[in-house]
């Protein structure tokens, strides 16, 4: 009698628990994946593959500013790594050098500022000002995203 009661004790612990990592990759994820948006409208203009408008850069640049803002910690819960959930491609690295981590996603916030203060001047400013937030993208998913 006492393993099933365990075993029901058990999973009522760990199903919650794995809901709110799940939970957790979904929102980051989706935090990810507007990033890419508002990246997609930039970068083609930088890049002088569509024409360059100055509204469409700011708004961009805006709410990327604004998303670097959102508080990530609940989003990045300890065992929400690649090693102990699917669906995830956040390296286990993240909790180890959880310092490092965050000093990178703080070049994402300073290069999104920047981008945010020029956005909408010229292209030349938002050529700029974009190179540096892709590289702070770039600098966090080689040591802390599995490809």
């Amino acid at each position: 009698m006492r393993f099933p009661l365990l075993a029901a004790t058990a999973m009522a612990v760990i199903l919650p628990s794995l809901a709110l990592a799940n939970e957790a990759v979904g929102a980051r994820k989706a935090q990810f994946a507007l990033y890419a948006y508002n990246l997609g409208i930039l970068g083609p203009m930088a890049q002088g593959r569509v024409a360059y408008d100055a509204a469409a850069a700011q708004m961009a640049a805006d709410t990327l500013f604004h998303l670097t803002r959102i508080d990530q910690a609940p989003m990045w819960p300890a065992g929400t790594d690649n090693a102990s959930i699917e669906g995830t491609r956040a390296l286990p690295a993240i909790w180890s050098d959880l310092e490092g981590f965050t000093a990178r996603y703080g070049a994402l916030q300073d290069a999104a500022a920047r981008l945010q203060s020029v956005a909408g001047t010229d292209l030349a400013s938002l050529q700029a000002a974009l190179g540096p937030v892709g590289g702070a993208c770039s600098a966090c998913h080689q040591q802390f995203r599995a490809p």
